[in-house]
């Protein structure tokens, strides 16, 4: 199968590619349709109960395995190779366990308002890009797992359900990546509550 990436998505190395667990996949939209019907499975049991502990990297790890546990081996395990954006993979670990520790800190600390909040501890996950593949869609589904935890209503993301597809909405919320990476949270603060 040949896997199409839209803009902002990283490619797959070969031996990645290889851990794809269902045999029958042949196309992108196949691929999309497992991962989806995986994802939406985790976002049933991620936010159907609070978690107390989810700024850990077990709970990282843990919540990447239950979004795609069955479509690829290596769920839930951190990339062991560098991509086209992200940290250089031998510190990955170290930075998520960071990332996790700032937004506990920025919590105890009421640094930023909870939006806010999110918002930075979101775009910090997607710029250490812990995983292979999905780590857009695993760190806004971490972002809505810490504010349900603490009562507060998930961001819309757009109001699509998918941003894993090439369009409007996508190029929206790429951009506003791109913003917050120059320190402007403005755009990003807006797409997630449209």
């Amino acid at each position: 199968m040949k896997r199409s990436f839209p803009e902002g998505s990283t490619p797959l190395d070969p031996n990645e590619r290889k851990g794809l667990l269902p045999t029958s996949v042949g196309t992108q939209a196949e691929l999309n349709a497992f991962e989806q019907s995986n994802i939406l499975e985790a976002e049933r049991w991620a936010l159907g109960k609070r978690h107390r502990n989810c700024l850990s990297d077990g709970f990282v790890r843990a919540l990447h395995r239950r979004m795609f546990r069955r479509v690829w081996s290596w769920a839930g395990t951190y990339r062991t190779t560098n991509k086209n954006l992200g940290v250089d993979w031998p510190g990955v670990v170290s930075e998520v366990r960071k990332t996790c520790e700032d937004a506990s800190f920025w919590i105890e600390r009421q640094t930023y308002g909870w939006d806010e909040l999110a918002v930075r501890f979101h775009h910090r996950l997607v710029s250490v890009h812990p995983f292979p593949n999905g780590n857009g869609r695993h760190a806004r589904l971490m972002a809505d797992v810490l504010l349900n935890t603490h009562r507060l209503e998930p961001f819309s993301w757009g109001s699509t359900d998918t941003l894993a597809v090439p369009g409007e909405v996508r190029a929206a919320y790429i951009s506003a990546l791109r913003a917050a990476d120059g320190r402007d949270f403005r755009p990003l603060l807006r797409f997630v509550r449209s």
